[in-house]
């Protein structure tokens, strides 16, 4: 099967009913021909307002769910609508930061989202806002479509907003991701909660894990946008395995270990695991399981792992111990 496409749509593109009619024609003929799609798609919350007669984003977690809840049905009615229209079926994915923080939550994940793309369905994938915390959101629906790209190892993300790509200060469209880093960036739309500075870092992580990303109009046609145009982000050479790039990429940190310079140099150079006498202290709630990120003595982070010690393990150095095994860990 091919490497599936992930697309994602801002509020402001989901609530325009031409937008989402010729987007899922297209999606729809990408997939008859042979091409998985996964729509990340936001607008839960916009739709949501619009039954509440609401028309800008409130700042009270329980309204937002709120209205997350009232709008979901919407919005996925929205989909599976526009894409019947064209053959194609949809299912429902929604996530939190916490099924892909864990790793056994992430495989369940990636193994509906590759059978639903072997079935030809599509997966309208949006974070569970009813029942997320700003302690395990993603924060924006363009990290989502990043980590959703990592975990069915995407060929292309595709990041569709309400303008061209990213712009400069002459509103022209700036056309790598090198450059779009050195780009002043304003507000998100009232209905959404990214903007473009979440897209570019969103397209930066995305491009890190390997998977090449376009920032675009929504309102061009989907073959355009893959032909070209818009903002590309080139993806940067990895041989990570699928484990290792959930670790650098999904993995939630919650503490930092701190080590001495013969600990460094044994995990940097020769490949060894961080034993829990090279500890110098650790920082954080750290447990068995936890991701970790590494630190040398002067505080540089070079890596991440996932401890095998609780924190006052950490802090009681055992000799002949590991910290983190080198199987379990990722260098900067």
């Amino acid at each position: 099967m091919n490497r599936p496409v992930v697309v994602k749509l801002g509020s402001s593109l989901v609530v325009d009913d031409d937008v989402v009619a010729g987007r899922a024609a297209e999606i729809g003929e990408l997939v008859r021909g042979g091409t998985p799609v996964c729509v990340v798609s936001s607008g839960a919350v916009a739709l949501g307002l619009r039954r509440m007669n609401v028309e800008r984003r409130p700042r009270s977690l329980p309204r937002l769910q709120a209205a997350s809840a009232l709008g979901q049905p919407l919005l996925q009615r929205r989909w599976e609508d526009a894409l019947s229209a064209h053959g194609v079926r949809a299912a429902q994915v929604l996530l939190t930061a916490a099924e892909i923080a864990d790793r056994r939550a992430y495989v369940n994940a990636r193994n509906t989202l590759h059978e639903l793309h072997r079935l030809g369905v599509v997966p309208v994938v949006n974070e569970n806002d009813a029942t997320a915390t700003d302690e395990i959101s993603f924060g924006d629906n363009d990290s989502l479509a990043a980590q959703v790209a990592v975990l069915v190892r995407a060929r292309l993300l595709v990041l569709l907003t309400s303008v061209e790509g990213v712009l400069d200060t002459q509103a022209s469209v700036i056309p790598t991701g090198t450059a779009a880093r050195s780009a002043v960036f304003g507000p998100g739309s009232p209905a959404g909660k990214g903007g473009m500075k979440s897209k570019v870092a969103a397209a930066e992580l995305a491009a890190a894990a390997g998977i090449p990303t376009v920032i675009a109009s929504g309102a061009e046609r989907l073959p355009a946008v893959l032909a070209g145009g818009g903002t590309r982000f080139a993806a940067a050479a990895t041989g990570e395995s699928a484990f290792k790039l959930w670790l650098r990429f999904g993995k939630r940190v919650t503490g930092r270990v701190y080590v001495d310079a013969g600990a460094e140099r044994a995990v940097r150079r020769k490949g060894g695991s961080l034993l829990a006498v090279g500890v110098v202290r650790c920082e954080g709630p750290v447990r068995v399981g936890d991701g970790v990120e590494l630190c040398g003595v002067d505080g540089t982070p070079f890596g991440r792992g996932i401890s095998s010690l609780d924190a006052a393990e950490l802090a009681a150095r055992p000799s002949n111990v590991e910290a983190v095994h080198r199987d379990r860990l990722i260098l900067y």
